[in-house]
């Protein structure tokens, strides 16, 4: 059986109805207004996200990172003309920091469920992750909100400051550097900060635990060289080879109750195809 179709059968027995709707808009021909329609359930009347979008938040109230969860659904859909992206944005300026960022988390995320790593002080700062990621998208795609112009001044200035980073972060800043309209400058600080960033990259594919592999920061072809051919064709090799017997991929960091191995499952399987096909790895 071949990649797509153990896939199909691993998403139709363990993912949520956005991640087989994905699927079917991506990999055989389904509906893409499915896809949005299915995503619009998790938006609120603020114009944020929540609802468990992104799985290890459970809470129904809007938070930073959900948003940048849409966005890339969004984007995989060539979607950023939906309604839903300017409500974002309007949400975002409703929490946006006197320093133009958004928080990692909100402190309101005290209140719900959650995986034990979003913890936040009372008043949280602005901070790369997410705003560097969602800033590059509305870049990407010709988005110019009035909270895209402050963002982009906040991530630009951040990224200037920084000498060490962490996976996550780098990962943001990798996002926004490969899709910000400024090439040149975007280009320099790549530059600059190239092996900080690589010093955050587990490099073996074998690799267990929390690791950040070359694929996660480039899950397509990047406009930036930050891995050269045989560490990406190694990896992806790696990847291929990872599709469990039920079909499937899952993340590598604790799954902190059942429910979430399973939704976080089906997303990430529907990931895990679109890098093989961005890199023309998927049999034919």
């Amino acid at each position: 059986m071949d990649t797509l179709r153990r896939a199909e059968r691993y998403l139709l027995s363990h993912a949520r109805l956005l991640d087989r709707l994905r699927f079917a808009a991506l990999f055989a021909g389904g509906s893409r207004e499915r896809v949005l329609d299915a995503l619009r359930c998790y938006q609120n009347p603020d114009g944020g996200f929540g609802h468990a979008l992104e799985p290890d938040l459970r809470g129904a109230a809007s938070q930073p990172e959900p948003v940048e969860v849409a966005f890339w659904i969004l984007d995989e859909l060539d979607a950023f003309g939906d309604p839903m992206v300017h409500a974002a944005c309007d949400y975002l300026a409703s929490i946006t920091t006197p320093d133009g960022g958004v928080p990692f988390c909100l402190p309101s995320v005290r209140e719900t469920p959650r995986a034990p790593w979003w913890e936040t002080p009372d008043d949280p700062p602005g901070n790369l992750i997410p705003t560097a990621s969602i800033a590059g998208l509305l870049h990407a795609h010709g988005v110019d909100h009035p909270w895209r112009g402050p963002a982009t001044d906040f991530c630009w200035r951040t990224i200037a400051a920084v000498e060490k980073t962490t996976p996550y972060e780098a990962r943001a800043i990798v996002t926004f550097l490969s899709l910000v309209d400024d090439r040149e400058r975007a280009e320099a600080e790549f530059h600059r900060l190239k092996d900080a960033i690589l010093a955050t990259v587990t490099l073996d594919p074998a690799a267990t635990g929390e690791a950040h592999f070359p694929l996660d920061f480039a899950p397509a072809p990047l406009r930036l060289p930050l891995f050269p051919p045989d560490v990406l064709a190694r990896h992806l090799d790696a990847l291929a080879a990872s599709q469990s017997e039920e079909g499937g991929w899952n993340g590598n960091w604790p799954m902190w109750t059942p429910l979430v191995e399973h939704e976080w499952g089906g997303f990430i399987t529907v990931e895990r195809l679109k890098t093989l096909r961005s890199y023309d790895r998927l049999p034919t």
